[in-house]
């Protein structure tokens, strides 16, 4: 399990306790407090779920390749062979791989000068 989710659980189930004394002792603040807190902890437990669901993909999706080339005396027939037979996930991997490539080599915008000195 991940860590994110952890401690988003810890923060959603203290929240809901927070929330609840809140609620009995009639003191707003601590209402609203317990409710910002329960839900920072629910945004954190689906991070955790959103990194464990990309981990587990790219486990299996690693896996499956190396089973497919063992299988295959050629690794070019094996991708062909992958493609015809998955043609949407082939899809999805090679615009994730290309998605990551441009996260990489992307290069931040030139920042606009503005400002008394510089119209």
């Amino acid at each position: 399990m991940d860590e994110d989710r952890i401690a988003g659980t810890a923060k959603d189930v203290t929240g809901k306790l927070e929330r609840t004394v809140g609620d009995m002792a009639g003191d707003a603040d601590a209402t609203a407090a317990g409710s910002v807190r329960q839900a920072a902890g629910k945004v954190e437990d689906l991070y955790g779920q959103a990194k464990e669901a990309a981990r587990d993909a790219t486990d299996s999706a690693a896996s499956y390749a190396k089973q497919v080339y063992r299988q295959s005396s050629d690794g070019s027939e094996a991708v062909a062979k992958f493609v015809q037979n998955n043609p949407l996930g082939s899809l999805l991997i090679a615009g994730g791989v290309g998605f990551a490539l441009a996260l990489l080599l992307r290069q931040p915008a030139p920042r606009q000068r503005r400002g008394r000195y510089y119209d």
